[in-house]
């Protein structure tokens, strides 16, 4: 059964997957779920043999069959009958998981992967409707199911899902996906990034299913200057107008019953005399629940309110300081993309440990885990779309991948309290088709959230006459929240003492995040603090940029760069990055480097 398509939905805060057949569904989360994770059978494919069902290079009797495309996952029918694949001999793989880290000769493949994993499924009423999600998976999917395209997604960082209802048979069913993760200039990323290029169906895969009558996607959250009303917005699916939803938020004593429109939807709001704010230092859920008829549908939400005055940061009307690091998506000692509780529980646990009540998960959107994780730790959280370095601004397709990676991210995330920052772009060089590019998805953003705050990591530059100043004035500094900005004085530039003498002319009346600085040391190695990649000389670093930011006033915050050293191609040095990126407070084996207590330190009499 196909879903029912909403005009005014999509106007309102649903964001349509350009990429992907079904728009994303609210809150799969907590819902029941059949996970298809573990073994799948895989087959290699650089050439994409398996993506055609006849040669393209040649049309005679020699011609292949359409049985021959992988996605039909055929079998030979007697000994005469040539087949040249088979799921069923192939290897496999576990999902979720990289290829990379899974076997040696994947480790630096870039190109194709075919999945299989069979699967039977029984619903519980017959006119229920069954959908397959992928958390994420890089970067570029198809998806079958018994032979039949259900669609595809661009994208490696963001959920997608598919009806299956109609396809699905009694008995083994048959879900094929290809996993292309080739680099391509005009993609989002490009091709040049500094992490490691992934693989594969790297987050969760499972089959949820819901009655015909069903809740698609909502919004509770305080309304903007608000405090004491909150928003909510609730889309339904095959619901007609007159039907009932019913709210209940039983510690705020909120039992509403509302009405549905002609359009499948509820737009109102619910003021409330008396709420406990969510915060890092009271990270307070509710237990809110919606009742469509049988549609039964339980979420943990939190409350508050951010917004800036001037230079400063309000969390629930209070100045807020924000204590941040950066974070990637990728558990170092289990060395592969992190997607588990058990992942976020660390990489958050290891945050809190430094004293931090903000991270920056860079540099793309990373799993859902994490957000539910942060909600619960009261670590406030800037998520960022993978807008990074050149991207091909002038490419309209480039913008609408760009768009739709953020729209997704958003659907999903929308209601975590945690999430206080949307960043539209890192270290991107200012232009003017660049301009046009970030502000469109500014605009895009601000339509369909007006209650978070909007970033975007931009860079400094030296003023031509003096060395010693250093000046923001990116003009798209004017479209956003926070100034924010990425330095790396006393690595990328002089030494870590070089900061004493530095000037900052900062022209806009905005609270400043610091969004990266550090520098690289490899734990274990020791020396003076002159001597680079030792212990000594990053921690000189971050000693002395806490001098340095502290005379900024409209400092806010930080997110230095990086929690953890993390996979990077583009970090060769044998001996002291062997393929890491050393700038992490703490290295791949979970060994804390001396800059880690600098800025824990640092933190603690913040």
């Amino acid at each position: 059964m196909k879903k029912l398509t909403l005009i005014v939905l999509l106007q309102m805060f649903a964001f349509t997957a350009i990429f992907a057949q079904t728009d994303l569904m609210q809150n799969t989360y907590n819902r029941e779920k059949t996970t298809l994770n573990g073994k799948w059978k895989v087959i290699i494919d650089p050439y994409d043999n398996g993506s055609y069902s006849y040669r393209l290079d040649r049309f005679d009797e020699m011609s292949r069959s359409p049985r021959s495309a992988y996605y039909m996952d055929a079998k030979a029918k007697d000994k005469t009958d040539r087949m040249e694949y088979d799921f069923d001999t192939a290897e496999t793989l576990m999902v979720p998981g990289s290829w990379n880290m899974q076997n040696d000769k994947y480790y630096w493949y870039e190109g194709s992967m075919w999945y299989r994993r069979l699967f039977t499924f029984n619903k519980k009423a017959e006119n229920n409707e069954v959908f397959v999600r992928f958390e994420g998976a890089n970067y570029k999917t198809h998806v079958y199911l018994n032979g039949k395209k259900l669609g595809q997604h661009v994208g490696g960082f963001t959920p997608f899902e598919f009806n299956i209802t109609d396809l699905l048979r009694e008995g083994d069913n048959s879900l094929v996906v290809v996993v292309n993760n080739m680099r391509h200039r005009d993609a989002v990323p490009t091709v040049n990034t500094d992490w490691f290029n992934y693989g594969g169906l790297t987050r969760d895969v499972f089959l949820y299913e819901v009655p015909q009558q069903h809740i698609t996607d909502y919004k509770i959250q305080l309304k903007k200057n608000q405090p004491n009303e909150i928003g909510v917005k609730i889309a339904t699916n095959g619901m007609a107008a007159g039907a009932k939803v019913q709210l209940n938020i039983p510690e705020l004593k909120i039992s509403k019953e509302l009405t549905v429109d002609s359009n499948g939807e509820i737009s109102t709001s619910v003021k409330v005399r008396k709420i406990s704010y969510w915060s890092p230092s009271n990270p307070k859920l509710y237990d809110v629940e919606l009742v469509a008829g049988a549609d039964h549908l339980k979420d943990q939400i939190g409350f508050r309110t951010i917004a800036v005055d001037g230079s400063k940061i309000l969390l629930n009307g209070e100045q807020i300081f924000l204590k941040g690091i950066s974070i990637h998506e990728e558990n170092p000692i289990r060395g592969d993309r992190a997607f588990s509780e058990d992942d976020a529980r660390t990489m958050l646990g290891w945050a809190k440990e430094l004293g931090c009540n903000f991270v920056r998960l860079a540099h793309y959107p990373h799993n859902e885990n994490m957000l539910r994780m942060a909600d619960e730790m009261g670590m406030m959280v800037w998520e960022e779309n993978p807008v990074y370095w050149t991207i091909a601004w002038e490419n309209e397709e480039t913008y609408k991948n760009a768009k739709n990676q953020l729209a997704e991210v958003m659907t999903r995330d929308k209601n975590r309290a945690s999430v206080i920052v949307w960043s539209m772009a890192n270290e991107t060089p200012p232009g003017e088709a660049r301009d046009i590019f970030l502000k469109k998805l500014v605009a895009f953003t601000k339509a369909h959230d007006d209650t978070r705050l909007l970033s975007a990591a931009m860079e400094k530059h030296k003023d031509k006459k003096n060395k010693k100043i250093m000046i923001v004035d990116d003009k798209f500094a004017e479209h956003v929240d926070l100034l924010s900005f990425n330095e790396y004085i006393g690595w990328y530039t002089g030494k870590p003492t070089s900061s004493e003498k530095i000037i900052w002319k900062i022209k806009y009346d905005k609270p400043v995040i610091i969004s990266e600085f550090g520098g690289g040391a490899l734990a274990g190695f020791h020396g003076d603090e002159t001597t680079q990649w030792t212990e000594e000389y990053q921690a000189a670093i971050y000693r002395e940029q806490m001098k340095m930011l502290s005379k900024i006033p409209q400092w806010a915050g930080a997110t230095p760069w990086i929690l953890t050293d993390f996979r990077s191609p583009r970090r060769p040095l044998g001996g002291i990055q062997d393929g890491y990126n050393r700038k992490g407070l703490i290295s791949e084996t979970g060994e804390k480097k001396k800059a880690f207590f600098i800025l824990q330190n640092f933190y603690k009499n913040k």
